[in-house]
């Protein structure tokens, strides 16, 4: 499936969900990130943003919240939601997660609610969620991941891997990529039991690990 092609799918589903009142988290990685006041967090896969304005009020008038999307439906209505409520410590920018349009080391915490999975290049991605942390920042991050290899046939549907299953690799295969992006620290802060989409058993789980290099979150796998 080329790149296009997926975006395109992720950003009709999306889009069509943005002024629907459906949860779209599948496991509150903002809320276990406990920014602090000054920080810069960024938030990948942002969607409608409320992660986003509840990471703004955590930071302060001093801190900002970055939020990045393919969605034009949901960046919109992020922006507006922002502008109502008269959040001014946040931006929103249209990107593929693979090219996070932010300078190196200029964020202190990276979350992401379920949107990894749909990337063509999960490798890529981490490589960039390191790039832009700052030494000693760190990440929390809630994802889904297959108990097998996904079939070939359901990696390229566009609409499957949209729906947020079909875009699932192994745990080890996520946490293989984590390692090799230098991010460490992993701790797995929860995990679900396995259960079936499309024909294929998968889980969620929340992890979290820091930048080397500061006095950041220490755990285990």
């Amino acid at each position: 499936m080329a790149d296009d092609e997926r975006a395109k799918a992720i950003g009709r589903r999306y889009g069509e969900l943005a002024e629907s009142s459906s949860d779209l988290s599948c496991g509150g990685a903002a809320g276990r990130a406990c920014a602090r006041p000054g920080e810069t967090c960024l938030d990948l896969g942002s969607g409608r943003g409320g992660d986003v304005l509840r990471l703004a009020a955590a930071v302060g008038p001093s801190g900002f919240c970055w939020g990045v999307d393919v969605s034009d439906g949901m960046l919109e209505r992020a922006r507006r939601d922002a502008e109502r409520l008269g959040v001014r410590n946040v931006g929103f920018l249209k990107s593929p997660l693979e090219r996070i349009p932010l300078p190196d080391a200029s964020v202190d915490v990276v979350v992401s609610d379920c949107a990894i999975n749909h990337a063509a290049d999960k490798g890529a991605v981490w490589a960039e969620i390191a790039r832009v942390l700052r030494p000693g920042g760190r990440f929390v991050v809630s994802d889904i991941h297959a108990l097998a290899d996904v079939p070939e046939e359901l990696r390229s549907d566009p609409r499957a891997v949209a729906e947020c299953w079909a875009g699932a690799v192994r745990r080890e295969v996520t946490l293989a990529a984590v390692r090799a992006a230098g991010l460490a620290g992993l701790e797995v802060l929860e995990e679900s039991a396995p259960y079936e989409r499309g024909g294929i058993r998968i889980a969620s789980m929340t992890l979290a690990g820091t930048k080397p290099g500061g006095g950041g979150r220490k755990g285990e796998e």
